[in-house]
Parts: C-alpha cells; structure tokens; sequence
C-alpha cells in the first residue's frame, strides 16, 4: 500500500544554527519498511546539541531531520511487512543496527559494530508530517493508547535499559539521582517493583512533589543529608557531581547504573571507593530492543505515565522557540513536544 507524496513540512538543520521548514514529501516505504504518520515528537538536550553543532563527531549527518523521540500511526508498508500493521499505533527504536554482528546476535543492537546510525541523527527524523523506517523497528501500541504520552517512550525505553540493568527487586531501597524527564521516568520503573523505599535526590526541590505522585517515599537535595545504605541507585542528571553522588548513596556491594553523559573532560567516579567498597557500575547509552519491549508492556500496563512530564505542545514551525525552551533552565520546563 502506498500513500507517498506531500504530508505537509518537515524541519530540516541544514547546518549547526541554522534551519529551514520545507515542505515534506514522504518516502514510499521500500521492502521491510513502514510508512508512519507521525503524532508528535519529543524535543531533549541531544537535539540542541545538534542544532548547535556541540554532538560528537560521527554521531550526526547534515542536512538532517532531527527527532527521535515520536509516536504515530502506520499508514503504508512495504514488501514483506505485515498488512496487520496498517492503521496501529506504534513507536519506534532509534538505532539502524545490523542485525548480522555478533552484538546484535546478543542483542545488543546499541552496541553494534557496524558503526552508528541513528533516527534523527543521522538518518531523517521524524520532525516531518511523515517517518518511513524498517518495520523491524516499530513497537505497536494498544489500540487506546495516548499517542501524546507515548512520545515519551523513547527516553522511557532508555531508561528501561537502566532499570533491567539495576535488577531492583521487591523490598529493596533503590534511590534516583536527577529529577528531569528521565529521573522521573526512572521514578515509575522503579516503583513497579515494589521497593521498600524509594529515594529522589536533585537539585529542584519543586520536583518533590511529582516525584512523590510518581512513587518516591522521599526527596533531597545534594546539600541534605543522605543515606549511604542503598542497595540500587539508578544516576539520570547527566554531570560528574551527580555519579559522585549516586555512588555516595551505596551500600558496600551496591549497583550504580548511570545514564547521563556528562561534558568531555569531567572528573569521574573514584577507581579506589569502586573497588574498596565493590560497587557494580552498569552504563547505558540507547535502548535495545528488550528495554523497548518491557517500556511497551510497561505503559500498557498503566504502570508508566509519561504524560503529566509534558508541559509545551507546539507546532512545528516552533522548532526555534522549543530549541530555546530545552535549553532554559526553567523549572516550568518540562517535557517540549512538536506536533507535525
């Protein structure tokens, strides 16, 4: 089936700090691949480092499309997809992976060898009327679900990958370090497994109460007093002082699972306390394709609600003011969507 042709604008970063919207034409989908309609679009940090121009050499492609944080709707396939996909709603892994690597083999498609190629990145992004990708990559939704809180899925599915990584089990204390989009996504995975207490510490102490709807059984800032008996801490803030600080808050023998990725040149974790006090560090860097099987079971569950984090819905020809609105610091700046 086909529905290739205009499907309104698409914006295009034609270079660090400078951007065009055009009109969008979509891509008939090819064998194995999926035209999809997108809903909405999520904007984070990782495109205003594309925008910029501040994204690590070969990890970004201009021209470019940017987004890969979207939710939308299958309106074409290609040969050898299923017809049962046409008309779901569905989202999408982000990594064009190889699928023959020993990597992707384990499934570990984050770590593929072929090298990196991402949605949005560098392959077009779904900041467009329209998204055509491998089939192979598409989650389908429940017929119900909220397209506009499954945009979130993508930073939820990296933080599953955390989650799975930390093992948290009923009964433990597990602890969240960062209280932005993925603290408090980390919040809800966390709260799922029934843990005994379940800690938030960040420096926004008007994100304690989110956290507490969210699951949290307390909130601190780093200038607190904290606990250094936790058996699991999940690290989602993204600086040097805040895997310090998730460190801190372990047990001896605890798990430290960090997802931020802090600026190049930032002093780490201390070799010695790791090993003195044999903590497990795990790190994660995407969502391979369990991760987003569990975030999909999880949210279609009720267990996971993305939706209270979205604060600015806009369209897309307010790409330039959701670029400034990521990168304010404004605390009434919660999750920025884009609607094609």
């Amino acid at each position: 089936m086909s529905t290739a042709g205009a499907a309104g604008s698409a914006v295009v970063v034609e270079a660090p700090g400078r951007h065009v919207l055009v009109a969008h034409e979509s891509r008939e989908p090819g064998p194995g691949e999926a035209l999809v309609a997108v809903h909405a679009v999520g904007v984070c940090g990782s495109d205003r480092e594309v925008y910029q121009g501040n994204r690590p050499e070969g990890y970004v492609r201009y021209p470019l499309t940017p987004g890969h944080e979207w939710s939308g709707t299958v309106c074409a396939v290609g040969a050898g997809v299923p017809a049962g996909l046409l008309g779901r709603k569905v989202v999408g892994e982000g990594f064009r992976n190889c699928q023959v690597c020993e990597r992707c083999h384990a499934g570990e498609t984050t770590l593929c060898t072929a090298g990196y190629e991402e949605t949005g990145f560098t392959e077009p992004g779904a900041m467009a009327g329209t998204l055509t990708l491998p089939a192979r990559l598409l989650h389908v939704l429940p017929d119900g679900a909220d397209l506009t809180a499954a945009a979130l899925l993508e930073p939820a599915a990296c933080v599953a990958a955390a989650a799975l990584k930390a093992g948290a089990r009923p009964g433990a204390r597990v602890a969240v370090v960062g209280t932005g989009t993925l603290g408090m996504l980390a919040v809800q995975f966390l709260r799922a497994v029934s843990p005994a207490e379940l800690l938030v510490v960040g420096t926004r102490p008007d994100r304690a109460e989110l956290a507490r709807e969210f699951g949290a059984t307390a909130f601190r800032t780093r200038n607190q007093d904290l606990p250094a008996d936790i058996d699991v801490v999940i690290e989602t803030a993204g600086s040097a002082s805040a895997a310090r600080t998730a460190a801190s808050l372990l047990r001896r023998g605890g798990r430290l699972v960090l997802t931020g990725i802090p600026a190049p040149g930032a002093d780490g974790l201390d070799p010695t306390d790791l090993v003195v006090r044999q903590l497990e560090v795990h790190t994660v860097f995407g969502a391979p394709p369990d991760a987003w099987a569990h975030t999909v079971r999880v949210f279609a569950a009720g267990l996971l609600d993305p939706l209270p984090l979205v604060t600015h819905e806009l369209p897309l020809t307010a790409f330039s003011q959701a670029i400034e609105l990521v990168g304010a610091g404004d605390p009434k700046v919660g999750k920025v969507l884009l609607r094609p």
